[in-house]
């Protein structure tokens, strides 16, 4: 799995001109599903998320959660993070995981940060999407392999 987490002040999805969905101040996450990717992933990288201290607290210090400023996750389906680009000029994305496989981890791992009680909004699997978003800091977080 590879994630790109941004610290944002808001974001939303756009599906056909309209908004599909949206939050405010929290993570935009976008999630690229592999091939070799299992359920037993999940746990670990919704752990790192969740807790994963880069909002500022009183003293301006990035040592808060989205959790601790109760903030609000969108989670969007990314498949190109998977993207190899070290042949030719086309990305291949051969390493990506087959829509069916990449579906329901999708879904595993949204229905895994609602466990937490967190204001969790996502994009639709497979549909074209425009995110718009205001980046906070900027804050961009490269996770996963």
């Amino acid at each position: 799995m590879k994630f790109v987490v941004q610290r944002v002040l808001d974001a939303s999805v756009i599906i056909d001109n309209k908004t599909y969905s949206s939050i405010d101040k929290g993570l935009l996450v976008l999630i690229g599903i592999s091939k070799s990717d299992r359920s037993d992933d999940l746990d670990y990288y919704v752990k790192k998320i969740i807790n994963m201290r880069i909002f500022n607290d009183y003293n301006n210090k990035m040592n808060q959660s989205v959790l601790d400023i109760n903030g609000s996750i969108l989670l969007v389906s990314q498949f190109t993070l998977l993207a190899s680009t070290k042949k030719g000029n086309r990305p291949s994305y051969i390493d990506a995981a087959e829509p069916e496989k990449a579906k329901v981890l999708y879904r595993e791992f949204y229905n895994k940060l609602k466990n937490y009680e967190i204001n969790v909004k996502k994009g639709r699997f497979g549909a074209q999407m425009k995110i718009d978003f205001i980046n906070d800091g900027p804050v961009t977080i490269l996770l996963g392999e």
